[in-house]
């Protein structure tokens, strides 16, 4: 039976080598020769850190959309080219640049959703000066000053939901206010920028691994110096991708076929998981992923640890997009956006990883099965639950990248230093 099974992974690895079933997996290929001439001395994870070393990014498959968002684009028009792209952050170029300018002159930075929640929070603090004052804008003038300080340090209880109205966003979106604010020229300060931080496509897998992992960045550019574009962005999800393709090779086998807790995860204990109850206010939700700089936060029921769905910043645009689904409640709780973004998506016949309900994962399960599930699901974070689905930890996918390559002593020395300036008075 034995032999069998190994006869079965054989012919499974000698297919994918014979004939790559995509170009991620092509790529796996590559990493499989070079580990087969590692020195033996070495470990699994140095093994895999000198083939990383070895091989350009220039190798990573080229991402099917390149978007960039000008820099005197409306942040209506900012929000509405992430959500049609399904994409979490985009590089805002400079209108203003030269033809011939230079990569460094061509990009401003990355706006994310991260920035359009703070945003958003900085619209619901009382007497916000960024509030509207026009007379379009009066209906939601009077609705944000009515509100308690969401971007505040104090906490909005379940008293407070009621005060976020069913009709506030869509009065928001609705001015003048919101149509004719500029990302960079208004807000730039309020957005969370991250640095234009790029790389060249002589750079290595290593590199990218790191920034994407230790160094907390999403994505990646990757500039082709001859014209100054962008050639390639590379994000979080591209390399989970890449990883769930190499299924059979041999590298990936010998690390994949861990559990979860032989690589340390999940990180966390179950008292240290940022939660949101049900009945709290939705922008509860976007005011702790802001405060703790973390991508998504599970709901759970009302004084327990059973989670009932999970909120993540991707889904901010959920409240400027499609504002009118709220209109028949009376508050918006993180329960009630929950329901009213299904019932949104189903309605629309739109697929979203809010469908497919609460993804969980047990600690026993391997590295392997995560990755698959991370993949197939299209999802940045896996909850850790015990058999009755209680809270135990949360897994993103940045902790598996992390888990995959470790950094050197004094290896990105001056890399640094050549990273831009971020856009003055903004919040990091």
């Amino acid at each position: 039976m034995a032999m069998a099974m190994a006869s079965v992974q054989l012919g499974r690895q000698t297919s994918i080598q014979d004939s790559p079933r995509s170009p991620e997996a092509k790529l796996g290929m590559q990493v499989e020769d070079l580990w087969d001439v590692q020195e033996p001395e070495l470990s699994p994870n140095e093994k895999l850190n000198a083939c990383f070393e070895s091989i350009p990014v220039s190798a990573f498959p080229i991402a099917p959309q390149g978007i960039e968002i000008k820099s005197d684009a409306s942040l209506a028009e900012a929000v509405q080219i992430l959500a049609q792209n399904k994409i979490l952050s985009a590089p805002v170029v400079d209108v203003d640049a030269p033809e011939d300018a230079t990569w460094m002159d061509r990009y401003i930075g990355i706006v994310e959703f991260a920035g359009i929640a703070v945003w958003i929070l900085q619209q619901s603090e009382p007497s916000s000066p960024r509030s509207p004052s026009s007379p379009n804008g009066a209906e939601f003038a009077i609705a944000a000053n009515g509100m308690v300080s969401a971007a505040g340090l104090g906490a909005l209880g379940p008293e407070d939901a009621s005060i976020t109205s069913g009709d506030f966003f869509e009065a928001l979106t609705s001015s003048e206010f919101y149509k004719n604010t500029k990302v960079v020229r208004d807000i730039s300060g309020s957005f969370r920028w991250a640095p234009f931080l790029a790389l060249q496509k002589s750079n290595t897998f290593l590199t990218m691994l790191l920034l994407l992992s230790k160094y907390k960045m999403k994505s990646v550019p990757v500039l082709d110096l001859g014209d100054g574009k962008i050639d390639n962005i590379i994000t979080q999800s591209a390399v989970i991708h890449m990883l769930a393709e190499c299924t059979g090779l041999h590298w990936f086998e010998s690390w994949g076929s861990k559990k979860l807790s032989e690589i340390g995860l999940p990180t966390m204990s179950p008292e240290h998981i940022i939660t949101v109850y049900e009945d709290e206010p939705v922008l509860q939700a976007f005011k702790l992923m802001r405060k703790k700089r973390i991508g998504g936060i599970p709901v759970v029921e009302c004084g327990g640890k059973k989670a009932i769905g999970n909120i993540s910043l991707r889904d901010v645009q959920f409240l400027l997009t499609a504002p009118d689904i709220y209109r028949d409640y009376r508050s918006i709780t993180a329960k009630n956006f929950l329901i009213a973004v299904r019932n949104y998506l189903e309605k629309h016949e739109k697929r979203s990883p809010m469908l497919s309900g609460m993804i969980t994962c047990k600690r026993d399960e391997t590295v392997k099965e995560l990755i698959q599930k991370l993949d197939s699901e299209k999802i940045q974070r896996v909850y850790v639950t015990d058999e009755d689905g209680n809270l135990e930890g949360v897994i993103t996918l940045r902790d598996i990248i992390s888990r995959l390559v470790h950094e050197p002593r004094g290896y990105f020395g001056d890399f640094f230093d050549g990273v831009l300036p971020l856009p003055e008075n903004s919040r990091v």
